[in-house]
């Protein structure tokens, strides 16, 4: 009997799974909490104020199925059926073509669960960036009165989610609106092309820094992820595609140690993860995956020219009018005069873990635990890079969290940091991969067809 349990204990490879079922077990625990104690105790913790809301989500209860649900549960079908057999077996190029493909199959299906309203909801709605970018015509008036338009006492203060951000995501709207893709359909497919990119380039991050083996070992999660609800159609989905992007050329700047090519890269990655820190006051977080990066390549060289490149984008749009560092005192002031003081943070300290969870996936508890209680007994040099992201990570989202800065809505606010956490799941024991792929696969399937998402 005793040998029995140790075996049930253990993965295929031998490798002691108890740290991870303690870590999903911990999961779903936080997870069931948060959506049961509100209800169940009177707590008024609602970021939406009625009483459908689905808190730790800024959502709803509403029950469903739509266009999307049956190539939902083929794709679903799909990837427990075949997706780690094609992630190990394929040729790289093949393997990177195809998790794009099925990245935009997978947001798409997802979204489509609504109707085509759920492609074009969130950019048709007031609070977004779409109507806005619409209105603006001087963009150099609109940078050099950003800030004074954050406040509530303004009389012409922006709408939710530009005063929430720097100008940067606006513009990204502005120029989509300006090329003739204005439309909320043409935005919104312009957003899950960038969304689907995702997998790719964390994939692409993790074989440029030598771990190749671990990339493959979590392609289906990365492409086949919960998250994929809110990363269609939501903004936040573009910082998750630029930054993840940036730190694969950070990776291959690091790689190239000196020379025209390094230089090159660098650049381009303090362009791109300068360019997020001008969308989301939330992303100079990022700099914790960058330096995770450069620790793994053990190469600093591209550092200062790549926080040169990014400091030039920041004090670019300073001389036009947009001071980061002025604006951002400005936005905490506006964000505790409204109803973030109506939100207390003794429900979304961890309220916002749960709704981390949510979004990424109950099985990124067990990876994280496993990876935790496994982290001195792996010899392959790969899974250096995996470790030290995955940490990286960690760190960020506690900062942000401890901030209270992110109280309510945040499902949408950790996906640039989801697929490094996610990276945690290529190193759980052999027999809990097709196992945790359906589960997360189940976990965005119930929380598409029963929660009005918002984003």
């Amino acid at each position: 009997m005793a040998t029995a349990v140790q075996g049930a204990l253990r993965g295929r490879d031998g490798v002691d799974a108890r740290p991870a079922t303690l870590g999903l077990t911990v999961s779903l625990v936080l997870v069931a909490t948060a959506f049961a104690l509100p209800p169940l105790l009177g707590w008024d913790v609602a970021p939406r104020g009625d009483d459908l809301a689905a808190a730790p989500t800024h959502g709803y209860w509403d029950p469903k199925v739509g266009p999307g649900t049956l190539p939902a549960l083929l794709l679903a079908l799909l990837a427990v059926w075949r997706a780690e057999t094609w992630a190990r077996h394929w040729s790289w190029r093949r393997l990177l073509v195809a998790s794009y493909l099925l990245a935009v199959a997978w947001l798409a299906a997802l979204a489509l669960v609504d109707g085509p309203d759920g492609l074009t909801r969130a950019m048709a709605h007031r609070s977004e960036y779409l109507v806005t970018a619409r209105q603006i015509d001087d963009v150099g008036l609109m940078l050099q009165t950003y800030v004074d338009r954050i406040p509530y006492s303004h009389r012409e203060n922006w709408p939710t989610h530009v005063a929430g951000h720097p100008p940067g995501a606006l513009l990204m709207f502005v120029g989509l609106v300006a090329v003739g893709l204005g439309s909320e359909l043409a935005t919104a497919s312009v957003i899950i092309a960038m969304a689907a990119s995702v997998p790719a380039a964390v994939m692409v991050t993790l074989r440029t820094l030598g771990a190749e083996r671990s990339a493959r070992l979590v392609a289906p999660f990365l492409v086949f992820s919960p998250a994929a609800v809110f990363l269609a159609v939501s903004a936040d989905a573009v910082f998750t595609a630029i930054g993840a992007w940036g730190l694969a050329a950070l990776a291959g700047a690091a790689v190239a140690r000196r020379g025209p090519r390094m230089v090159t890269l660098a650049v381009l990655a303090g362009l791109m993860l300068g360019w997020c820190v001008m969308s989301s006051y939330g992303l100079p977080l990022l700099g914790t995956l960058a330096l995770a990066v450069l620790l793994s390549a053990r190469s600093w060289w591209p550092l200062p020219i790549a926080a040169a490149a990014a400091v030039a984008l920041v004090l670019g749009f300073a001389s036009a009018g947009f001071a980061w560092w002025e604006a951002y005192p400005v936005l905490v002031d506006r964000y505790w005069d409204g109803i973030a003081s109506d939100r207390p943070a003794s429900y979304w300290i961890w309220g916002n873990i749960a709704a981390l969870l949510v979004c990424a996936g109950p099985l990124v508890g067990a990876g994280l635990a496993h990876a935790v209680a496994h982290r001195r007994e792996r010899a392959e040099e790969s899974v250096g890079p995996v470790l030290l992201l995955v940490g990286a990570a960690v760190v960020a989202v506690l900062a942000a969290d401890l901030s209270q800065m992110s109280k309510a809505e945040v499902e949408r606010i950790w996906l640039p940091f989801v697929p490094w956490l996610t990276l945690s799941l290529a190193q759980l024991p052999a027999g809990w991969r097709r196992g945790g792929l359906v589960l997360q696969l189940a976990t965005a399937l119930l929380v598409q067809h029963l929660l009005y998402t918002t984003w």
